[in-house]
């Protein structure tokens, strides 16, 4: 499966990680040193939940982020996911 939050939409992104060479002058050093960046991956914080939506009477299944289980909690679950278009 995706990882992509069914709500929000949002999935995984590219980043940039930076590799420091060198001790600290702190240390007694002369430095750290930006030798190269790096490739990484930055995924969404992604549940699998059983939501209740008391207008239907039923749980939906909903694969959704962190912040969007409190996009829920905020505005209701049939409105969120209505407007997702999950229902």
């Amino acid at each position: 499966m995706a990882r992509v939050c069914s709500i929000r939409g949002s999935k995984v992104r590219v980043g940039r990680k930076i590799h420091r060479s060198g001790l600290a002058k702190k240390k007694g050093g002369i430095g750290r040193h930006v030798t190269k960046t790096v490739k990484r991956k930055v995924s969404p914080n992604l549940h699998t939940k059983r939501v209740w939506v008391p207008e239907l009477g039923k749980y939906v299944r909903v694969k959704a982020s962190a912040k969007a289980l409190k996009t829920i909690n905020k505005n209701g679950a049939y409105a969120t996911l209505k407007k997702a278009g999950l229902i």
